[in-house]
C-alpha cells in the first residue's frame, strides 16, 4: 500500500505554526516513542560528536577474542543439540534464526582477521568451517541443507583463512596450519548435502584454492610434506569415532575406518592428482610414493593414483591391471573410463556395457 507523506515544503508549512515548546514536545514524543533506529538518528542530529563517535564504533573491526568466545559457545551448543532439540541456553526464536547468527558469526570472524592480533579470529573462522563440513552428515540445526541455507562458501572462507596464514606466518607457518585443514575439510562434492544450488555454483575445490596459492616448485614439495604429516596423524585417530559419535559406517570390524579412509581418498583425489602432476621428479619422487601408498587413504582412488603414477613411470602393465581393479569394484567410475580408454585397458564385462551405453551420448 503506498504511503501518503508530505513533501519538504508541505512539512515546514504544518510546523510554520508552532512555537519552540510545540517543536520540542513533538521532537520528544518522536525521540521516545520511536524505534532504536529514530532514537539514534535524533541523538545524531542534536550531538554531531556522538555521531561521529558511533560512526567511528561502527567502522573498528570486531574484537577477535570477542569473536573467538562467541563463535566457541554457537559451536558447543550447536554440536550438543541445543539448536536442533532445544536446551535453556538457546530459545525458540534463536533456534529458528540459527542462520542469522551463523551469518553473522562467520562475517565478524572473518573481519577480525584484518586485526593486528588474528590468531583468536583465525581459530574462530577455521571453527565454522570445521562445523560447516559436519553439517554433511549431522543434524544440528533445523535445515534440510544448513550452509545453502546459511550461505555460507567454505571455499571462500578458507581461501581468505590460507591467505592470512600465509602473509602473516609465512610459507612454512601457513602449510603447517592448512594441510590438516585441507585433509579435514576437502570435499569432492561441495559442503551443501544437495551438491547444487545456488551454493554450489559459488564453491571450487579447496585443491583448486591451494593450486592458484602454491606458486614454485619449492612451495609445493614444502606444502605436500607437512600434507603426508597431516595424513599421519589422520590414520592414527582413524580408530576412534569422530568426536565420539558413533556412525552407522562404524559398526563391525574396520568397518568405520575404512569407509573413513575411503572417503577420504574420495575428497582429495583432486588434491592427489595435482601433486601427482607437480612431484613426479627426482627430489621429490619420493613424496609422491608415499601418498600413493599412504594408509589414510584406501579405496578405489588411491588404487586408480597408483594406477596413473605406474603410467607416468612407464609401468603400463601395472597401470592396466590397478584401473582394471577399480572398474570392477566401480564399473561407472568416471575418470577411471576415460584412464581405461587413454591406456587400452582391457575393461571389465559391466564397466564395458556401461562404456558402451555412454558412448552415443558422449559423442551426442
Amino acid at each position: 500500500m503506498p504511503t501518503n507523506r508530505m513533501n519538504r515544503d508541505e512539512f515546514f508549512a504544518k510546523l510554520a505554526p508552532l512555537d519552540e515548546a510545540a517543536l520540542r514536545k513533538a521532537l520528544w514524543n518522536l525521540y521516545w516513542r520511536g524505534s532504536a533506529q529514530v532514537r539514534e538518528r535524533i541523538e545524531g542530529e542534536i550531538e554531531p560528536a556522538e555521531k561521529a563517535r558511533r560512526q567511528r564504533a561502527a567502522a573498528q573491526l570486531p574484537d577477535p577474542d570477542l569473536v573467538l568466545m562467541d563463535v566457541g559457545d554457537f559451536v558447543r551448543l550447536a554440536r550438543s543439540g541445543g539448536y536442533l532439540a532445544g536446551t535453556r541456553e538457546v530459545s525458540p526464536k534463536e533456534r529458528s534464526q540459527w542462520r542469522v547468527t551463523f551469518r553473522r558469526l562467520a562475517a565478524d570472524a572473518q573481519a577480525a582477521l584484518r586485526a593486528p592480533d588474528s590468531g583468536p579470529a583465525e581459530e574462530a573462522l577455521a571453527l565454522l568451517i570445521d562445523l560447516a563440513c559436519e553439517t554433511r552428515d549431522f543434524d544440528y540445526f533445523r535445515s534440510d541443507d544448513p550452509m545453502e541455507a546459511a550461505r555460507f562458501v567454505v571455499s571462500d572462507a578458507a581461501e581468505l583463512l590460507w591467505s592470512t596464514l600465509l602473509d602473516r606466518y609465512g610459507f612454512a607457518g601457513f602449510a603447517e596450519r592448512a594441510a590438516p585443514q585441507l585433509v579435514r575439510w576437502e570435499s569432492r562434492y561441495g559442503w551443501s548435502r544437495s551438491g547444487w544450488g545456488k551454493l554450489a555454483e559459488k564453491e571450487t575445490s579447496l585443491a583448486s584454492v591451494l593450486t592458484r596459492m602454491l606458486r614454485v616448485p619449492d612451495m609445493w614439495a614444502g606444502f605436500a610434506a607437512r600434507y603426508l604429516d597431516a595424513l599421519d596423524d589422520a590414520a592414527r585417530g582413524d580408530g576412534a569415532a569422530r568426536s565420539g559419535i558413533m556412525l552407522s559406517s562404524d559398526f563391525g570390524t574396520g568397518s568405520g575406518r575404512n569407509w573413513r579412509r575411503n572417503r577420504r581418498a574420495e575428497a582429495l583425489a583432486e588434491w592427489n592428482v595435482e601433486l601427482l602432476g607437480r612431484l613426479d621428479g627426482p627430489e621429490t619422487a619420493h613424496l609422491l610414493d608415499r601418498v600413493a601408498e599412504h594408509p589414510a587413504l584406501e579405496g578405489p582412488e588411491r588404487t586408480l593414483l597408483q594406477a596413473r603414477l605406474a603410467w607416468r613411470r612407464g609401468d603400463k602393465d601395472r597401470a592396466r591391471t590397478l584401473v582394471g581393479k577399480v572398474l570392477e569394484d566401480l564399473p561407472g567410475h568416471p575418470e577411471a573410463l576415460a584412464f581405461a580408454a587413454e591406456t587400452g585397458a582391457t575393461l571389465p564385462p559391466r564397466a564395458a556395457r556401461i562404456a558402451a551405453e555412454r558412448s552415443p551420448r558422449d559423442a551426442g
